[in-house]
This record gives C-alpha cells, structure tokens and sequence, in this order.
C-alpha cells in the first residue's frame, strides 16, 4: 500500500454517478472526458468541470465548447 499522495489522473468519477447526471440546461446525456477531468454536454456546448471527483454542475462554471 503506497502513502503516495493521489494525483489528478487518479481521480475518477463513480460510474453509477455518471449513469445519473444529465446536462442541467438540455437534459440530454453528458459524455465523460476523464483526460480533461470534464462532463461534456454536446446539446449544450458546454463542458462541466469536475474538481476532486465531485462534477460541478453549474451553467455558470461550465467551459463553452469551441464551434468547428
């Protein structure tokens, strides 16, 4: 058992969590970007960050996706 500190790329966010949470603005599925620690709402364009595991799901806190 290591007493490592835990880093970013350790934190994962609970599968059942994710089956549950919808975009709070479109309702619609979120896909999970565990590389960028992020919930991206496509509907929306918004992708919600997630801090120590726990998704922020706030409109105002989320990133706008860029437009291609």
């Amino acid at each position: 058992m290591s007493d490592a500190p835990a880093t970013s790329t350790d934190r994962s966010v609970d599968p059942k969590l994710l089956e549950i949470l919808v975009c709070p603005v479109t309702r619609g599925p979120l896909v999970y970007d565990r590389e960028a620690q992020e919930l991206i709402s496509e509907g929306a364009g918004l992708a919600y960050p997630i801090r120590d595991g726990i998704p922020i799901m706030l409109a105002e806190e989320a990133r706008q996706l860029e437009q291609d």
